[in-house]
């Protein structure tokens, strides 16, 4: 049986939001540590860590949410086969580990893996994405709906059906399975993000070496906070970020983006057809 481990990176949550999240994640045999990373300002939540298969970080400083994703993963890596990084608003049913892990076991050329993402209610999320422009972003965040639909359905893959496994090149933060031996390989999240686009500039640095794969055999649910939508605080850090990811893989002139989202794209044109 593989070693498999799991982080969460807390942030002032109560317990009773995360408790769906780490029954989750023990409910399952095969998750031999889970790490939660506590980013908040006191350590209340060392409570939650009662179970031995449990271990409680206290990461007073909140250096991000990559960063702290990170001090589990520098653990994981010397005893781990696959790290599984999740947000707290994450739910999942038992089985739901033990396929992922069987498609990873039978697949080596994979290096990182998302399940098919639904709302609590059982709807779609589109977390399957092409490689961002600054125009999709830019389109996404503050256009109304009407006019970026094309853009958006293109962007999201829409056209894939979101029923078949498929190569992606931009895989959502929310659940993230990863093998360890790829991330000794393309490194760890980039600490310079302090929170939303270090999930994107991830995949793409595996994506370079390994497959990173959407797996529509397996689900979760995701509550989906959108809290950067909700607080003026987490919409400036958002601004910031992404414009610390343009100012790394280029805004205007990324060869390598249109290149992916080229081929990408024609897979699953090619599937709709």
């Amino acid at each position: 049986m593989p070693v498999i481990t799991c982080s969460i990176v807390l942030y002032h949550h109560t317990p009773a939001f995360l408790q769906p999240v780490i029954s989750s994640v023990l409910a399952c045999a095969m998750v031999q540590k889970l790490y939660l990373v506590d980013n908040s300002a006191n350590n209340t939540l060392k409570i939650l860590a009662a179970n031995e298969r449990i271990e409680y970080i206290f990461n007073k400083s909140n250096p991000g949410y990559g960063a702290g994703h990170n001090v589990a993963i520098k653990r994981a890596v010397f005893f781990a086969e696959y790290h599984i990084v999740l947000n707290p608003d994450i739910s999942f049913k038992q089985g739901t580990i033990e396929a992922i892990t069987q498609y990873m076991n039978d697949h080596p050329d994979v290096g990182q893996l998302m399940p098919r993402i639904v709302y609590p209610d059982g709807g779609l999320q589109y977390t399957c994405k092409l490689l961002p422009a600054p125009a999709d972003l830019i389109s996404r965040r503050f256009l109304p709906a009407f006019v970026t639909k094309k853009r958006m359905q293109r962007f999201e893959m829409h056209k894939s059906g979101y029923d078949k496994i498929l190569e992606v090149p931009y895989l959502s933060g929310c659940f993230m399975f990863l093998r360890i031996n790829t991330l000794k390989k393309v490194g760890l999240f980039d600490e310079r993000f302090f929170m939303y686009p270090e999930d994107i500039d991830l995949t793409r640095r595996v994506n370079r070496l390994y497959k990173t794969i959407f797996y529509p055999y397996a689900e979760v649910v995701h509550k989906h906070e959108r809290a950067s939508y909700k607080s003026p605080k987490l919409f400036f850090i958002h601004i910031i970020n992404i414009i610390r990811y343009f100012n790394k893989w280029g805004w205007i002139f990324d060869r390598e983006r249109r290149e992916i989202n080229k081929k990408i794209a024609a897979q699953y044109e090619n599937y709709s057809k």
